[in-house]
C-alpha cells in the first residue's frame, strides 16, 4: 500500500484494487485552519468508530456513501471517488463562523436550514463561495450544487433525528462528496461524519461535544468524543 494523500486528520493509501482505498484516521488535532494544532492519544479510533457508525445508520435510510467496510480501530476501505473541491456545510443553530461573519448570537435557531458551499482550499482558508463560483472555476456544474445541496439537506434531516435520539443537538456540519470512478460516476458522501466536523450539544445542558472543546480550550476533548461514540452506538 502506497501513501496517496496526508490531510489534516487522515491519511490515504492505495490497496491493490484501484477502486479501492484505505483511509487512516489520525491522532491529531488542528483548528483555525492548522494554526492551532494538538495530538490526543485514541483521537483516530474515536472518530473511525463514530464515521463507521454514522455512515451505516446512513446508508440505512438511503444516501449512498464511499464506506466499503473497516479495516481496524483506525482504518477503513473506501471507494475511490474524485472529490468535490466544494465542501458543504449545513447550519441548524448559529455558531462558530456564522456569528463572527453576521454578528448573530450563538445558539439562535434557524427557521430552516442554512446551507453554505466553501472552496476546498487550505492554502485559501476555505473561502465561502456560491454556485456561480462553482461553476465559472470548473468545481461543480449548476446541476452538481443542486444535488449536492439536496444531498446535505437529506443527511440534516437524518441526523438530526438520529441525535436527538442520542441526546444531542446538531448544530452544524461540514460535508464532502465525491464521484465514483465507474460508469455512472454518482455522487456520493465522502471524508467522514464525527466530532471533528460536526458541532453537537447536549439537549439537557448545552455542554459542547465536539471540537469546539479544543477550539476554545474547554478542555476534556476526549471524554466528549467518548461519551458521543458512546450514545452513537447505543442508538444504532
Amino acid at each position: 500500500m502506497q501513501p496517496l494523500y496526508e490531510g489534516k486528520a487522515k491519511r490515504l493509501y492505495t490497496t491493490d484494487d484501484p477502486n479501492v482505498l484505505r483511509m487512516e484516521y489520525k491522532d491529531e488535532a488542528t483548528a483555525f485552519n492548522a494554526e492551532k494544532k494538538a495530538e490526543f492519544e485514541n483521537k483516530g479510533r474515536l472518530n473511525t468508530a463514530i464515521t463507521l457508525a454514522m455512515y451505516r445508520m446512513l446508508e440505512a435510510k438511503g444516501v449512498e456513501t464511499h464506506l466499503i467496510d473497516q479495516v481496524d480501530d483506525i482504518n477503513l476501505l473506501v471507494k475511490n471517488v474524485d472529490i468535490l473541491m466544494v465542501e458543504v456545510i449545513v447550519r441548524n443553530i448559529a455558531a462558530g463562523s456564522f456569528c463572527k461573519r453576521v454578528g448573530v448570537e450563538e445558539g439562535v435557531e434557524f427557521n430552516t436550514p442554512i446551507v453554505e458551499f466553501s472552496y476546498k482550499s487550505d492554502e485559501l482558508g476555505d473561502p465561502l463561495i456560491n454556485d456561480d463560483y462553482a461553476r465559472e472555476m470548473g468545481l461543480a456544474t449548476p446541476e452538481e450544487c443542486a444535488e449536492l445541496k439536496q444531498k446535505a439537506l437529506v443527511v440534516n434531516e437524518v441526523m438530526i433525528d438520529f441525535f436527538n435520539r442520542c441526546g444531542l443537538k446538531l448544530v452544524d456540519f461540514k460535508i464532502e462528496f465525491g464521484r465514483t470512478k465507474d460508469d455512472e460516476a454518482k455522487i456520493v458522501l465522502a471524508d467522514e461524519i464525527s466530532p471533528d466536523t460536526c458541532r453537537l450539544w447536549d439537549i439537557e445542558t448545552g455542554k459542547k461535544m465536539d471540537k469546539d472543546r479544543f477550539r476554545q480550550d474547554l478542555g476534556d476533548v476526549m471524554g466528549a468524543y467518548e461519551e458521543v461514540l458512546k450514545r452513537v452506538e447505543s442508538a444504532i
